[in-house]
């Protein structure tokens, strides 16, 4: 038993060793079931559009662009037939976030297939941005949109995300701040994107490759 372990009863064996070539990461989910007073902001250098008739090879570039940094996959996995369809449905609408030069800053995906309920699938600035207070604008535009709902659907009742320690180190605290709620977490392991090819070696610095 080592000191870290000491006073705890029961303590769960959980140091899995990761296999090389693989990461993990501690997923946390968070809620939110009741619509947040909707406060003033100040003037931005942003903008939030829909997007509209936007490629796949496209919507791949924004999202490497975006979640490159925090080693974002799950897009980069799937076939280009599964993301057309995605890019397709009026129930997953994607919004692009610009600056003031009309350059990609962001974007915000949104999921209203179940019914009463929004999940933020993907929110996030390009990494120059990032500590700017910039946040708290887009996660108010994403609630103003989320709880919006679709037309001829139930009103939502409840909003969630997921958020990971791949992530910033702040997105956690960041998304309690802003109202939100955990309510559940949990362990993955999965193989490395940048050897698996999805991303570029050099994505992530801050997080260490382990070699096969």
């Amino acid at each position: 038993m080592t000191s870290d372990t000491i006073g705890v009863p029961n303590p769960v064996d959980s140091r899995t060793p990761v296999p090389p070539g693989h990461i993990t990461s501690v997923i946390t989910h968070l809620e939110m079931t009741r619509r947040p007073k909707r406060a003033a902001l100040p003037d931005t250098i942003l903008t939030i559009r829909k997007a509209a008739n936007l490629s796949v090879t496209e919507y791949q570039n924004l999202f490497r662009l975006i979640g490159a940094p925090w080693l974002w996959f799950g897009r980069l996995c799937q076939s280009e037939e599964s993301l057309a369809t995605l890019l397709a449905n009026p129930a997953m609408p994607l919004y692009i976030i610009e600056d003031r030069k009309r350059e990609i800053a962001g974007m915000l995906e949104l999921d209203f297939c179940q019914k009463g309920m929004c999940e933020i699938v993907y929110l996030g600035l390009v990494p120059s941005l990032n500590g700017k207070g910039l946040g708290k604008w887009l996660m108010a535009q994403c609630l103003m949109l989320a709880w919006a709902g679709q037309k001829d659907l139930p009103p939502i009742e409840r909003i969630w995300l997921k958020t990971c320690t791949l992530d910033h180190p702040a997105a956690l605290s960041f998304y309690r701040k802003q109202g939100f709620t955990p309510f559940a977490q949990e362990i993955e392991i999965y193989p490395d994107p940048r050897l698996t090819g999805h991303l570029p070696m050099d994505s992530a610095p801050q997080i260490p490759i382990f070699q096969p």
